[in-house]
């Protein structure tokens, strides 16, 4: 399944609108949000139809999951988005993720738990913002992970972390260590560990793959309000960069990235990473710029190549770069 979809749910009394466009939406927020009244006005359309008062529109069937027989009923659900509430705890378990890694659904769920098998985007975390009776989703982290402190800009960073060590912070590598340390920290679930360990009196730029970077944003989240400094830059991914700068000249490739969620196909690709690394991968072989993602080929290090990625990052990481 791939495509965007908009989503209404309503009764005489409320509307929710939803706009889903990745293979995992995450929902969340307090309780008496309206989280709940979501998940039961589904259930009545699905059960009742129009008896129920409730009026669903949307291009693919929408799905309330249960707990009971869980596996068995997601077998028989096909290119329909589905959508499971936080008392489903199954959605923690491993079971759970490679049951929906190849599925053709897309799924939303509403939760408050640390789904760390989900490789999620840190763009499709939200809550519900009530206007009236109507109701939306509101990106939590919209403009929350880009930069916490303005303090943080007036020193140079003290070091730059990113979450392995393959391609990415290679080119990260070369770029900044002349100007701070740089470290790896082997995996996005040890960033939270990594920056902890720095030690508050050090400010940190962050790097991490935002496409599935979701699961550790409310930890790191939480070190910055407790006085941590630090700078969050989330790409979809290096190969996002890479493949935005225009280093490849090719109009399907432009297309692409102005719509992903039309070409990347949910049952092949668990998080959108992986398409954009098969992506350059592809477009890149037998070429002098062939990728791999295990190893940064050093033609992205010569000067037009490096620069054309660099114009691509945020002013406030271009920045902390001198001029020679």
């Amino acid at each position: 399944m791939k495509g965007s979809y908009h989503i209404r749910v309503e009764n005489k009394r409320l509307r929710y609108d939803l706009d889903i466009r990745r293979n995992i939406t995450i929902i969340r927020g307090d309780s008496a949000t309206g989280k709940t009244t979501l998940i039961e006005m589904l259930q009545s359309a699905e059960q009742d139809g129009a008896a129920s008062g409730v009026s669903l529109s949307c291009d693919r069937p929408c799905v309330v999951l249960d707990r009971i027989r869980w596996e068995e009923n997601l077998e028989m659900i096909h290119d329909s988005i589905v959508f499971l509430d936080e008392q489903n705890h199954f959605m923690e378990s491993e079971e759970f993720a490679v049951k929906i890694r190849q599925s053709d659904n897309y799924y939303v769920l509403i939760t408050r738990a640390y789904l760390s098998n989900l490789p999620y985007s840190v763009d499709e975390i939200y809550g519900i913002r009530e206007s009236g009776k109507y109701l939306h989703l509101n990106k939590s982290y919209h403009e929350l992970y880009r930069i916490y402190e303005d303090r943080f800009m007036q020193s140079q960073p003290d070091c730059m972390m990113t979450e392995d060590s393959n391609s990415g912070f290679e080119f990260f590598r070369h770029l900044f260590s002349d100007y701070m340390e740089c470290l790896s920290a082997s995996g996005k679930s040890n960033l939270y560990q990594k920056i902890l360990n720095s030690g508050k009196r050090k400010s940190c730029l962050v790097i991490a793959d935002g496409a599935a970077f979701g699961p550790e944003m409310e930890r790191i989240v939480s070190l910055a309000r407790h006085g941590y400094r630090l700078l969050l830059f989330l790409p979809e991914s290096f190969e996002w960069i890479v493949l935005k700068a225009g280093i490849i000249k090719d109009r399907q490739i432009e297309d692409i990235l102005e719509c992903p969620e039309n070409y990347i196909e949910s049952s092949r690709y668990f998080s959108w990473e992986r398409f954009f690394t098969d992506l350059l991968t592809q477009e890149t072989r037998n070429t002098y710029l062939r990728y791999t993602k295990s190893h940064l080929n050093p033609v992205y290090l010569q000067d037009h190549e490096k620069q054309k990625i660099v114009d691509m990052l945020p002013e406030q990481i271009r920045c902390i770069v001198k001029e020679e």
